[in-house]
């Protein structure tokens, strides 16, 4: 089973709000049907070009995806790379889906001169944090956000 991946296109809408949804799921969160629309579309948009997504293919069949985004930082001259969703079908995880993606931006972020990438993780989520803790380094940050 070959494993490749590519960006987003327009004709992956279905199968990725499938896979969205599902992760978002598995946040216990649910987001109206326009914030999928807008979020794909900006995800498919080169006006958006700060905004990416990109699916894992395995057998022609959509089984994992990535979002991140480029935004400007105080600390550094160059913008930074933040890798806001990453998620595998429940059926491809441990065969290397979560770590492919994670390389495909680390090289996307490369290759457009964003070296730093960074992302978030619940505490609970401990399977994902097994793989974060082999190809990232945890930080000593706690997120807050507006009450």
């Amino acid at each position: 089973m070959t494993l490749r991946i590519r960006p987003i296109m327009a004709s992956d809408k279905p199968r990725w709000a499938e896979l969205w949804r599902a992760y978002l799921d598995f946040y216990e969160t649910t987001l109206p049907d326009r914030i999928y629309d807008t979020t794909f579309a900006r995800i498919c948009s080169p006006v958006h070009e700060d905004q990416h997504g990109l699916l894992a293919i395995r057998d022609e069949v959509p089984v994992g995806l990535v979002h991140y985004i480029y935004h400007a930082h105080n600390w550094r001259e160059e913008q930074v790379c933040y890798l806001q969703d990453l998620y595998a079908a429940p059926e491809a995880r441990g065969t290397g889906v979560g770590r492919a993606l994670i390389e495909a931006v680390y090289a996307a972020a490369d290759a457009d001169g964003r070296p730093s990438v960074y992302w978030m993780t619940q505490e609970f989520n401990q399977t994902a944090r097994q793989l974060y803790d082999r190809i990232g380094q945890v930080t000593p940050f706690i997120k807050y956000q507006r009450s």
